[in-house]
This record gives structure tokens, C-alpha cells and sequence, in this order.
């Protein structure tokens, strides 16, 4: 005896759905701040780099001059000013004395102070030169994935120039435009009941929790669409932004067609094939071609080439044999 279920068809609590994309939360794109030619380049695309991860180096000897020349400056002024408190300090032994008058203090006095804020100056400069410096070493501002990196190995890198984009696995959304009609009737500030559906995975996979869901507060001129964004939780496997994705939506505009599921383990894939086992009035398999819909846990709809009340085989192998 064949193990069978009766194929019921089903209302979806009246769900539309409307195409989307898998975007990222946070992305970036990160430029050089200085020009030069790259002279290490420890990413490509694909790569999980943590916070603070060197990404590349930028050829930084004309800055690591520059910084070597501002801390000479900086040595210079502050002998200077060695000199100038030594100075300050006799002309006052003089002035107790009434050997200098006070014109002459005050000159000292000065002086002193002058090369002193010189030198205060001299170590800004420094400070920022050593700063310049930093700016040759490009490192990832958070853990992330590389997504792209548009340079190579000796490329110059000149100021605003793209050099890597990575994205933080860990935040990302379906964003998807939905006609205004379809969020008629909504709250102000309120969203929608959704779910975000991705096709392209397995179907234990296809359904991902979500957090939080958005509409935003502007409807699109040409298209007369609102964007509506879906949150997804934690880092999931093999999702990157830019998947399609479909947003599921509770709408009273919906149709509320009866859906027919059958289990996943009943169709049968054979090539370019989808198919399922159907027991005739005689009891007897037969192999019946069907297009399928979306799956959900273990199960998944079934578009055409069923009827509801057909007896439909969960155990295809079992009905192969059946001759």
C-alpha cells in the first residue's frame, strides 16, 4: 500500500506578493584619502575581514619624509625655546639687580613666549603629518564582507577613487516597491503584516525571520509605489544583497484563491522534469507533470497539474517500482 495524502486546497489569508531585492543595511564603500601607487593589496572579493583589518597600502615615503622633516622642526623649535627660557631667566636675575631696565624683561619675556607658541605649532604640524601617514594604510571600519574591489596591485589610488566596498553580513533587508492601493487604509506610522520569501534558496531556507518591517513615508511620481523594507535576522547563509526576493503582505485587495500544497518529499525531479505520483480511481501511480509555486517548511504549492480531493504519493520511489 502506497502512503498517500489527499490534496486540500488552501486560502492564504489573502497574501500578495510583490518582487524585491536583498539589500544591505550597512555598506560601504571605502576611497583613498590620499593619492599614490598600491603597493600591497591583501583582499579580494569574497573575503570576511574583521574591524580594523588592513585592506591595501598606499606608497607613503613622501609622507614618511614629510614626517621625518616635521619632527626636526619640531626638535629645532623646542632647542630654541631652550634657549629663549635660559635667556628669560637671566634677564630677570638682571632686572632684580637694576642692572637692565624694564623694557628689556619685557623683550625676554616675549621672545620666550613667541617661540614657545612657535613650537607649540611645530608639534601640530608634526601631529599632522604623522596623521598623513595614517591615511596610506586602509583598513575595514567594521567586520565585514568584501563585496568588490575595483583596483589592482599598482594602480594609483587618487582621492574619492573607490578602492573596496565590503558590507556587514549581519544587517541586511528586501526592500520592495509596493503600489500605493496595496497600503491604503494602513495607520499613520504603521506597517504592514509581511514576510520576506527568497526563492533562491533551499526550501528550509526560503522563509527568514524578520525584525522589524518599514514603509517609507514617500510614494514614488512615476510608479505610485512605496518602498516597504524587511529587516532579516542575524548572519544567514549564502544571502548577499542584490538576491531576488519576494515581500509577502496581508492586503484585503488580495485574492483569496484556494492555494493546493502537497509534502516536498512527493515531487519527483527528473532533468528539467517537476512531477508528482498520482493514484488513479484504479489505485494505480501515475506520474503527472505539475508547476510549482513557493515552498514553506516541507511544504510547497503546487500552481497546476493538480486537482483538489487527487490522491497524491509521498514516497516516489516506492511508486516507481510499481509497474
Amino acid at each position: 500500500m502506497l502512503p498517500t495524502v489527499v490534496a486540500r486546497g488552501a486560502t492564504n489569508g489573502e497574501q500578495a506578493a510583490y518582487d524585491g531585492v536583498v539589500e544591505a543595511v550597512r555598506q560601504t564603500v571605502i576611497a583613498a584619502q590620499v593619492p599614490g601607487a598600491i603597493v600591497q593589496l591583501d583582499v579580494k572579493a569574497g573575503d570576511r575581514v574583521k574591524a580594523g583589518q588592513v585592506l591595501l597600502r598606499i606608497d607613503a615615503r613622501a609622507a614618511d619624509q614629510a614626517a621625518v622633516a616635521s619632527e626636526a622642526q619640531v626638535q629645532a623649535a623646542r632647542a630654541s625655546l631652550d634657549v629663549a627660557k635660559a635667556d628669560l631667566a637671566r634677564q630677570q636675575q638682571l632686572f632684580q639687580k637694576n642692572y637692565i631696565s624694564p623694557a628689556a624683561l619685557e623683550r625676554a619675556q616675549a621672545q620666550f613666549k613667541a617661540t614657545e607658541a612657535q613650537v607649540n605649532a611645530q608639534l601640530a604640524q608634526a601631529g599632522a603629518a604623522r596623521t598623513q601617514t595614517g591615511f596610506h594604510v586602509v583598513r575595514a571600519p567594521y567586520a565585514g564582507v568584501v563585496s568588490e574591489v575595483p583596483v589592482t596591485l599598482g594602480d594609483m589610488a587618487m582621492p574619492g577613487r573607490s578602492l573596496v566596498t565590503i558590507y556587514d553580513p549581519t544587517a541586511l533587508r528586501v526592500t520592495a516597491a509596493v503600489p500605493q492601493t496595496a497600503l491604503n487604509g494602513l495607520p499613520t506610522g504603521s506597517a504592514p503584516a509581511a514576510k520576506a520569501e527568497l526563492p533562491g534558496l533551499p526550501a528550509a531556507a526560503q522563509w527568514p525571520a524578520t525584525v522589524r518591517t518599514q514603509v517609507l513615508p514617500t510614494v514614488d511620481a512615476s510608479t505610485h509605489t512605496s518602498q516597504v523594507r524587511l529587516d532579516l535576522s542575524g548572519d544567514l547563509v549564502g544571502v548577499t544583497p542584490g538576491m531576488f526576493a519576494r515581500v509577502w503582505i496581508a492586503s484585503k485587495s488580495a485574492a483569496a484563491a484556494a492555494r493546493i500544497s502537497v509534502p516536498a518529499s512527493a515531487i519527483v525531479r527528473r532533468s528539467e522534469l517537476t512531477s508528482l505520483y498520482v493514484l488513479s480511481s484504479s489505485n494505480q501511480p501515475l506520474l503527472r507533470q505539475v508547476r510549482l509555486g513557493r515552498s514553506e517548511g516541507d511544504k510547497v504549492e503546487v500552481l497546476s497539474g493538480l486537482s483538489d480531493g487527487e490522491r497524491v504519493v509521498t514516497e516516489p520511489q516506492l511508486a516507481a517500482r510499481i509497474r
